[in-house]
């Protein structure tokens, strides 16, 4: 736990504690006080403890979230019940979590992280149960029609990238997955740096879950220049790695700023390696949502204050935590908007396709997700938000580079 996060915690001890105690090993939240009417059962899953990306935050997000509600009375009346399971980074791991969560009659997953969209979304769709505000990172989160992204996926902030690069970088080296995921991300990037200065990036792919990356870290350096130079890596928890391997090289004249994208540079990660001290002093980020010392996550830090206080899996300027924070705010809102004593997945998705509406009180844009609503982009077909924030590391803080949202929808939707 960041010395920041403790200080500003520090008065609900007593709370989260009790709360704290509801946890249970077994991947569900045990009954607690909620509503009249029947349950609604729900699943959250992410990877944890594998060898690439971990997501723990976003289970543990969903277990407070369904604590804070169910203290007040449940969704509507409904008590909420969350499921997790851990997706194991595989399309095995994704699969058996889909398949259990159709066996669980789960009335939608919310708020999870996978890559394996193929592996998950084909048992979902087939039982018609919604997937709602996945984390962005596969393509099927944007185009099945039973997917309701809250965000534009790791395509909105990686051409947002570009942009954000584009004003003050003279050459750029982009350092990614060799994967089939990674390989879209050079057009993406160069979609924004072609809108910004007309320039394109060189492509460097690299493994994703590899131990060092010395190699590529030279070549990147090397192909970014003297002058203006800028070295972007996006491959997620491996990210540090990369930067670990970079700031080895042997120096050379002229200075070389680093960037990155939301899930691969947090601040989390810029806390463990050093706060202010970090390598990462100055760089630039591309996120989806506002910093979080904005005050429009107060509500989400309440409720971690009061219901999980003593879980440092959950970190709020996380961006899986924070994802799952809007994904659950939009079951909240289609819950009391059917207002039945019965919700099932058909239901929810059929409020969703009808234009329920939702105000996530400045994290993001309103959301709806119907036909016309949609961006419509090659490829991500159902993005819905495709804002983005420009942010920079100043003094181990994430901080907005500058204020409010930049639309990447047309850059997104021209990129080939």
């Amino acid at each position: 736990m960041t010395g920041r996060r403790l200080s500003s915690l520090l008065a609900y001890m007593t709370t989260a504690a009790a709360g704290a105690s509801l946890l249970t090993g077994c991947g569900v939240l045990p009954g607690v006080t909620g509503g009249s009417r029947e349950p609604v059962t729900v699943m959250t899953w992410a990877p944890d403890g594998t060898r690439a990306t971990n997501m723990p935050g976003m289970p543990a997000m969903a277990q407070a979230y369904a604590r804070s509600v169910n203290a007040e009375g449940g969704l509507n009346g409904h008590e909420l019940r969350v499921l997790t399971c851990n997706e194991e980074n595989s399309p095995a791991g994704a699969s058996a979590c889909a398949r259990r969560a159709v066996r669980e009659n789960v009335i939608a997953v919310v708020g999870s992280y996978s890559q394996h969209g193929r592996a998950f979304m084909a048992p979902l769709e087939a039982a018609g149960i919604p997937y709602i505000g996945g984390y962005g990172i596969a393509d099927d989160e944007f185009s099945s029609h039973l997917s309701y992204p809250v965000n534009g996926g790791l395509a909105s902030l990686v051409a947002g990238h570009g942009i954000q690069l584009g004003a003050t970088c003279r050459k750029v080296s982009l350092v990614r997955p060799d994967t089939v995921a990674g390989d879209k991300l050079p057009n993406l990037l160069n979609s924004g740096l072609q809108k910004a200065s007309h320039r394109t990036a060189t492509d460097i792919p690299a493994v994703e879950d590899a131990g060092e990356y010395t190699m590529q870290a030279g070549r990147a350096r090397e192909r970014a220049g003297r002058e203006k130079g800028c070295v972007t890596a996006v491959l997620g928890e491996r990210t540090q790695t990369f930067f670990d391997s970079f700031r080895r090289l042997p120096e050379t004249d002229g200075e070389v700023r680093i960037s990155s994208v939301l899930g691969s540079v947090g601040q989390p990660l810029v806390d463990r390696t050093g706060g202010s001290r970090s390598p990462f002093e100055g760089a630039y980020v591309t996120g989806w949502y506002p910093d979080a010392a904005d005050k429009a996550w107060d509500p989400m830090l309440k409720v971690i204050q009061e219901h999980a206080f003593e879980d440092n899996r959950i970190d709020p300027a996380d961006a899986g935590v924070q994802t799952t924070w809007i994904a659950y705010s939009v079951l909240k809102k289609v819950v009391e908007t059917l207002g039945s004593d019965e919700i099932t997945p058909l239901r929810v998705s059929q409020a969703l396709d009808r234009g329920v509406e939702i105000d996530t009180g400045g994290l993001t844009p309103p959301l709806r997700w119907r036909y016309e609503d949609m961006l419509g982009a090659p490829g991500f077909p159902r993005i819905v938000n495709s804002d983005v924030t420009f942010q920079v590391v100043r003094q181990g803080r994430l901080v907005a580079q500058k204020p409010g949202f930049v639309d990447v929808g047309e850059t997104v939707r021209s990129n080939r």
